[in-house]
């Protein structure tokens, strides 16, 4: 990635550190809060060498905690930060469409939304630091539990004989109707330009799901909050990733209810 990207004229490192000596801003997007908290404050991470006034986007998707602790830490060094998970998925990357919840200092998320705004459409200030987050893993707890209801409804509706095509228009037209039925529909043959319409492949992994619904349960549970729904869908990712097809898109929780399906027949 890092020689294709040299291609079109940007300039490698070896080492976070080493982009933080040379870059003003610095955008990150990483798996998950341990990565996040190595690439900053890791012995070679970005705040080791980061330049004073440096604006730092961390786009990936943590729990708030962490994004509170880089926060902190990257005022020690006197650099402004935001965390600004990111939602709109393939789709939205290569429209640059996104929507990002930004959590931050007014000022700081003031500087970033000019970087932000090359890559998507709606940028959203949800307050301090960590709030980002916040929303994020809030809007996946909704879009992993939806995902599982469409999937779930197309197919019983398919299991009971209505073409799939016809029931999208139905739901799409009526109360059901969500982004999982009308932008991103989980069942092959319904939409085109879809991970459904492509083996499920090319779309947002179903392991990257089933942590943001982690996410999610831990803080629920640090507010000793109630998630029935969000821990039933958690455990159907987690059931789809044991099962091999972690890389998969999410949507692909569909294809696990057919393979169910043929099993018992």
């Amino acid at each position: 990635a890092v020689s294709k990207l040299g291609g079109m004229g940007a300039v490698g490192a070896s080492s976070p550190a080493e982009v933080a000596a040379q870059a003003s801003t610095i955008v990150t997007m990483l798996p998950s809060s341990p990565h996040v908290l190595e690439v900053y404050t890791g012995p070679s991470g970005i705040l080791s060498k980061v330049q004073a006034g440096t604006m730092l986007i961390e786009c990936s998707t943590i729990d708030p905690d962490s994004a509170r602790k880089v926060a902190a830490a990257s005022k020690a060094q006197s650099a402004e930060f935001v965390d600004a998970p990111v939602s709109g998925g393939t789709i939205g990357a290569q429209n640059a469409t996104l929507t990002f919840m930004v959590g931050g200092e007014k000022a700081a998320v003031s500087q970033a939304t000019a970087v932000l705004e090359l890559m998507g459409k709606n940028i959203v200030h949800c307050g301090g630091a960590g709030t980002g987050q916040v929303a994020k893993i809030c809007n996946n707890l909704v879009l992993g539990i939806t995902m599982a209801g469409v999937s779930e409804a197309f197919y019983l509706g398919t299991q009971l004989g209505i073409d799939p095509k016809v029931l999208a228009d139905v739901v799409n037209s009526s109360s059901g109707r969500s982004w999982s039925s009308d932008t991103y529909n989980p069942c092959p043959g319904v939409m085109e330009g879809v991970p459904s319409s492509r083996g499920y492949t090319g779309g947002f992994a179903c392991d990257l799901m089933a942590k943001d619904l982690s996410l999610a349960v831990a803080a629920a549970a640090s507010q000793k909050a109630p998630l029935p729904m969000g821990a039933l869908a958690q455990n159907l990712y987690s059931l789809m990733s044991a099962g091999g097809h972690g890389r998969k898109d999410f949507s692909g929780i569909y294809e696990m209810l057919q393979k169910q399906q043929l099993r018992k027949e």
